[in-house]
């Protein structure tokens, strides 16, 4: 690998992770098409987001801990076990462009529910998930895309909007799922053999700016109006997701 796309990919790993330290979550949705963008393969960017969504996880999750919805994480770090295999498999069965076409349509789709998931909100006075049991398929829907994008949490993020959870209730579970999540699917990835020389080599280039963006975003998420930068990112997901579904040379 050259120093240049050495050092591509450490913007794209920031750029993500200052999402993440942010909003809470964002990592893999913004990192991983600006990796797809570059010559890398696929399982190398799967495997290096993995790395960098773990560090990140462990760096923030002590600040959200006593907000954690703790019987369902358990509910859900079961229910990602299962759905991890299932993801590992997607992603060494299937061609690298359909997999980055679906995560271009899932990107389009999951930035235009959170656009307009406020004025939904607004027509929901009860929680539309009212069941327990809903928390088992957005768990296995984790492992999946989680193993096979590193967008595991995603999901989560979903389940609990329509759980109308405060946001340091959705905050602190879902830095905790990233935490446990996020240790399964690094272990999926080295027993699926997506670990590579390049992966851990551009992890380390990575790691420096991973502690930097983890700061800078404590910072900014004090000072700057939160909800204005959300509705920038959900731009921005969408954006990225449009450009992989464009045709390629």
């Amino acid at each position: 690998m050259s120093m240049s796309l050495i050092m591509l990919a450490v913007a794209a790993v920031f750029v993500g992770a200052l999402m993440r330290s942010i909003f809470g979550f964002g990592e893999a949705i913004v990192s991983m098409p600006l990796l797809t963008l570059l010559p890398i393969p696929l399982q190398t960017s799967v495997s290096l987001i993995g790395l960098a969504g773990l560090t990140v996880a462990i760096l923030t999750v002590v600040s959200g801990w006593r907000h954690i919805e703790r019987p369902v994480l358990l509910r859900l770090a079961i229910s990602t076990v299962i759905g991890i295999p299932v993801g590992l498999y997607v992603l060494n069965s299937i061609p690298s462009y359909i997999i980055t076409s679906g995560l271009g349509i899932f990107l389009v789709g999951y930035g235009m529910y959170c656009l307009l998931k406020k004025r939904l909100s607004k027509a929901m006075e009860q929680p539309r998930l009212n069941s327990r049991g809903w928390v088992w398929p957005f768990g296995f829907a984790s492992g999946v895309l989680g193993s096979a994008y590193n967008i595991n949490g995603v999901p989560v993020m979903i389940y609990g909007t329509l759980r109308r959870w405060s946001p340091e209730r959705l905050r602190g579970t879902l830095q905790a799922h990233f935490l446990i999540s996020g240790v399964l699917v690094v272990i999926g990835h080295a027993l699926g053999g997506l670990w590579t020389a390049d992966a851990f080599i551009l992890y380390a280039y990575s790691l420096p700016v991973i502690l930097l963006a983890t700061g800078l975003g404590v910072l900014l998420n004090k000072r700057i109006p939160a909800k204005k930068f959300e509705r920038i990112l959900f731009i921005i997901i969408i954006a990225l997701g449009i450009l992989l579904l464009l045709p390629r040379g």
